[in-house]
């Protein structure tokens, strides 16, 4: 059955890009278990992690936290009400409905750090331009998220809705909100994460946070603190998913 002309045709065509792109960026694994014995030159510069920065990377890996919560939910509560006008079972008509997945195209398509650059050459190093990039990129994200789960949503529950003589917005509120809700939040912990880890490249770029000392670290050699701080964005990223899960759970 999966032997048709077609499927043959796919697994061709994969396999041809696959290979175009391996040699175009010079994929080679053998060059890796050449560098193998590197690792472990490294692995004696960065080991063990220097826990007298344990206090420092605790402060600044809270920043990093703020900066990915805030850009993140802001931009959630940005983009809920402006999904339901670029799905196009609530937009009112066609021009708002495209002019909305237009924003939301050009948003996402620029990287937060290239948002981030542009930022910090307007506004100067900080965290504010870092959080401003985070916010614009994940409405970016998720109203094009957000408004796939409005369009995907079942028209059971609006048609009741619709049935009792209320409007639009009583149809979102009540008719498609809640059953795209544990979708919604699944979507928001998933930028969060992202986010953390966009906050650390930021930093980077004179962003502030962990990112920032790890930046630091970096150009004055001292390696067993970068292991420090890189720890301590790990256990941020396991707390962030951990806290998610749970709420999702509840919600669901």
């Amino acid at each position: 059955m999966w032997l048709t002309p077609r499927n043959i045709i796919f697994a061709v065509i994969l396999v041809m890009l696959t290979v175009w792109s391996a040699v175009a960026t010079g994929f080679n694994l053998s060059k890796l278990l050449d560098s193998l014995w590197r690792f472990k030159e490294i692995f004696e510069l960065w080991f063990p992690p220097n826990w007298e920065r344990a206090g420092s990377a605790f402060n600044a890996v809270l920043i990093t936290m703020q900066m990915a919560f805030l850009g993140t939910f802001l931009a959630l509560v940005i983009v809920l009400p402006l999904s339901f006008l670029a799905a196009v079972n609530m937009s009112p008509n066609i021009v708002i409905c495209q002019g909305m997945r237009g924003i939301f195209s050009f948003l996402r398509s620029i990287p937060d750090v290239v948002i981030g650059l542009i930022l910090v050459m307007a506004i100067g190093p900080g965290t504010f331009p870092a959080v401003m990039a985070i916010l614009l990129h994940n409405i970016g994200v998720l109203g094009k998220l957000i408004a796939e789960l409005v369009e995907a949503s079942d028209k059971g529950p609006q048609e009741a809705v619709r049935s009792m003589g209320l409007g639009s917005t009583m149809v979102a509120l009540y008719g498609i909100l809640p059953q795209i809700m544990p979708n919604v939040l699944s979507h928001y912990f998933y930028r969060f994460e992202v986010a953390i880890r966009s906050s650390v490249i930021l930093g980077f770029l004179g962003g502030g946070g962990i990112g920032q000392l790890l930046f630091n670290s970096f150009r004055t050699f001292q390696y067993t603190d970068v292991t420090t701080y890189v720890i301590f964005v790990m256990l941020l990223v396991i707390l962030v998913d951990m806290i998610g899960g749970w709420i999702r759970q509840r919600v669901i």
